[in-house]
C-alpha cells in the first residue's frame, strides 16, 4: 500500500498530513507557504510512495462553497495536470478549523501554543485525513 496524504489549504499557508504506509494512521506532516506547496509536494512525492491526496473543501455550514473553494480548485486542476497518476479528491472540510481548536484546548496547550495557526493548519488536514479514513469504512 501507499501513502494518503491530505490538504488543508490556504491563501496563505496550507497545512499537510499524512498516513503511514498501512494507511491506518494519519499525522500531521507540515505546515508550507501555500506558494511553495506544489514544490513541496513534488519533493514529496518523489521520495515517498503516495497512493492519494485527499484535499479539504472549504464551503459554509449551509454548504455553499466558500471564497477559498476556487483557490482549492486551481490547485486540483494544476496537480491533475502535473501528477495525472496521483489522484486528488476533495473532501468536505467544514468545521475542521474548530475541531482543531477544540483539540488543542482539549490537550491543554496553552494560548500562546493555540494562535500558532500553522498548527491550526496542520491539525485541520490531520482531522480531515481521519475523517476521510473513517468515511472510507462504512
Amino acid at each position: 500500500m501507499a501513502r494518503i496524504l491530505a490538504i488543508d489549504y490556504g491563501k496563505k499557508r496550507t497545512g499537510l498530513a499524512v498516513t503511514d504506509e498501512l494507511q491506518i494512521v494519519p499525522g500531521a506532516l507540515d505546515t508550507v507557504d501555500t506558494k511553495q506547496l506544489m514544490s513541496f509536494l513534488n519533493d514529496y512525492v518523489s521520495r515517498e510512495n503516495v497512493e492519494r491526496i485527499v484535499i479539504g473543501e472549504p464551503k459554509q455550514t449551509d454548504g455553499r462553497p466558500s471564497e477559498n473553494l476556487s483557490r482549492v480548485k486551481t490547485f486540483e486542476g494544476q496537480w491533475r495536470k502535473a501528477h495525472p497518476e496521483i489522484p486528488i479528491e476533495g473532501y468536505d472540510e467544514r468545521f475542521t478549523s474548530v475541531m482543531a481548536h477544540r483539540t488543542m484546548l482539549d490537550a491543554g496547550l496553552r494560548k500562546h501554543a493555540r494562535q500558532d495557526k500553522a498548527l491550526v493548519d496542520r491539525i485541520s488536514a490531520t482531522i480531515i485525513l481521519q475523517d476521510y479514513l473513517n468515511s472510507r469504512h462504512f
